[in-house]
């Protein structure tokens, strides 16, 4: 017998013994002891076509997930559905059922609309209560002002919404014009703080000729605390008919001109307060 001859039947011999070793249901570790064979390659191709039993086979986490996706993917869920369900990715859940057939829609395109906007009216008032719930934390962190508080508050909303000067049109006079009533007050507030006279501040309206012009005048002159009488003569806008305006309603109430006269030193002074909030503004920048 060549040595070829005895190293094929010592093979055969061996694989016929771990064949019937693998059938009595023994792991690999187990035949390898048995048969003295520690050689990985050479055990693989003595069992190699033998399933292995039962026993060894370690459990997949993931078969309980797989069968609870394919259970409702039955059931007619979305893959959106089972993944919220089951925590698992979209690509698994897709694998694990694609041949089962495509459920039948749970709504009509018009009931899927309707519930596209309830959920977005909720996801709004949830908002809106959070964004409430900020404002409130908020307005609480601003408790007492102090004076120059006051004063650079107003320096910089003057300069933000105020009449400026420029040099083709040199305005040197303190004006003010806005539409909203919390910032007219804030504004009267500064001008008290800088001891500007009452008798020095006039008030006029200015609004679309379309809106309630005396309704509008008597709301602006009791928010200031004058008489309707002492309101300059109201600025009337015309209406465009070619354009669409958005102002409009109940809530529209044009915008307030406040004007201080003889103020053109006031004026150098909200220039000088602004430049000096810019210089110390810009030494904080990193």
């Amino acid at each position: 017998m060549t040595v070829e001859t005895s190293r094929y039947a010592d093979f055969e011999s061996l694989q016929k013994q771990a064949v019937a070793l693998r059938r009595e249901g023994l792991s690999l570790r187990q035949i390898r002891d048995h048969l003295k064979v520690y050689n990985n390659d050479l055990l693989h191709r003595l069992v190699k076509g033998e399933p292995p039993p039962e026993w060894t086979k370690r459990p997949n986490a993931k078969d309980d997930l797989r069968a609870r996706a394919r259970e409702l993917r039955l059931q007619g869920w979305t893959y959106d559905q089972i993944q919220a369900e089951l925590g698992c990715s979209k690509s698994s859940i897709s694998l694990w059922v694609r041949d089962l057939p495509k459920p039948e829609p749970r709504y009509t395109p018009e009931e899927q609309r309707a519930l596209m906007r309830e959920g977005l009216a909720q996801r709004h008032l949830a908002r809106r209560d959070e964004y409430e719930a900020a404002r409130e934390a908020a307005k609480a962190e601003i408790r007492e002002m102090t004076d120059k508080e006051l004063l650079i508050a107003g320096v910089a909303l003057y300069w933000a919404e105020g009449a400026k000067s420029k040099p083709y049109s040199r305005r040197e006079r303190v004006v003010f014009i806005n539409s909203d009533p919390r910032v007219i007050l804030t504004f009267l507030a500064w001008l008290q703080l800088l001891d500007v006279a009452e008798e020095r501040i006039s008030f006029r309206l200015m609004i679309h000729e379309s809106a309630d012009v005396r309704g509008t005048e008597q709301y602006w002159a009791d928010l200031v605390g004058v008489g309707i009488d002492q309101l300059k003569r109201t600025t009337l806008k015309k209406h465009n008919p070619l354009t669409t305006r958005k102002n409009t309603g109940e809530t529209y109430r044009g915008c307030l001109v406040v004007d201080v006269a003889k103020s053109a030193e006031l004026y150098h002074q909200i220039e000088g307060w602004w430049n000096g909030i810019v210089a110390q503004a810009k030494t904080r920048l990193r």
